[in-house]
């Protein structure tokens, strides 16, 4: 009598009928899992938000000198297929591609605030456009404070918003810039993986790059040739940790609460 399917039996077949005979898939973590088909390797996602995170792959790759971004090679409901990225060791010519191509992604303006992913990692998200930065800001930080029990914490940072954010129009971000979600390529650059995208102040996606310390200066420096930072940033990169800390808020809870309500008090 037949065993049970094996637990990646459902995404394996449908990789195969793209892909051709596959070997047997090495899990990553969670539900990610690296395969090879067809004399390549492949990195296999499955979960929700598969096909927000395929466009928000293919919105990137179209900015020119943007961060390279995996080629997609099968999106679906609950299935992500991209090529794998070969990686190297970390060194200075990934930090100078890293901030050149970033302020270069940045470079990039969108028509609205928002309207982009509805997901960032496991967390869903309102993808509502918004014609102002203080609307768009306060009502994600307004929804993510309440699914934590942060409301109060957070709302008279949100009144302040309008005075708090930075000039200038939304700008197309990755949106979950954390390091976890930069590799190192073996042909020097760095590659972005996992985009949450939106638009948004470029200050945002720094901030969440130095969400669990400080962002390099070679980063900081090459980014600054391509694109200047405006006057005061590094006073505000807490106050765009605190979309981060929330989210962090909402699937971990723990010290994650504490830091996100002691930012918000901050701004109060």
């Amino acid at each position: 009598m037949p065993g049970p399917p094996s637990p990646t039996a459902h995404w394996l077949n449908r990789l195969a009928r793209t892909l051709g005979p596959t070997g047997p898939p090495r899990q990553l973590g969670g539900g990610t899992w690296m395969v090879e088909a067809g004399g390549r390797t492949f990195v296999a996602k499955v979960g929700r938000g598969s096909l927000d995170e395929a466009d928000g792959l293919a919105q990137l790759r179209q900015v020119p000198g943007a961060p390279p971004v995996p080629e997609v090679v099968l999106a679906e409901d609950d299935l992500l297929v991209t090529a794998a990225v070969d990686q190297s060791a970390r060194g200075p010519a990934h930090d100078e591609s890293l901030g050149h191509a970033l302020a270069a992604l940045h470079c990039a303006t969108v028509p609205r605030w928002g309207a982009g992913s509805s997901w960032i990692g496991s967390c869903r998200v309102d993808p509502s456009a918004w014609p102002d930065a203080a609307g768009f800001y306060g009502s994600r930080l307004g929804e993510l404070a309440a699914r934590c029990g942060l409301e109060v914490a957070v709302a008279p940072a949100v009144a302040r918003l309008a005075d708090l954010l930075p000039p200038g129009g939304p700008a197309l971000l990755h949106g979950d810039l954390w390091w976890g979600n930069v590799l190192f390529g073996s042909d020097g650059r760095a590659w972005l993986i996992d985009p949450s995208v939106h638009g948004g102040h470029p200050e945002e996606d720094l901030a969440m790059l130095a969400l669990f310390g400080p962002v390099p200066a070679r980063v900081l420096t090459a980014y600054t040739e391509v694109r200047p930072l405006a006057a005061g940033w590094q006073e505000r990169v807490a106050l765009f940790q605190l979309y981060p800390l929330l989210v962090h808020s909402v699937l971990f809870g723990g010290g994650y609460r504490s830091r996100a309500e002691a930012v918000a008090r901050r701004f109060a």
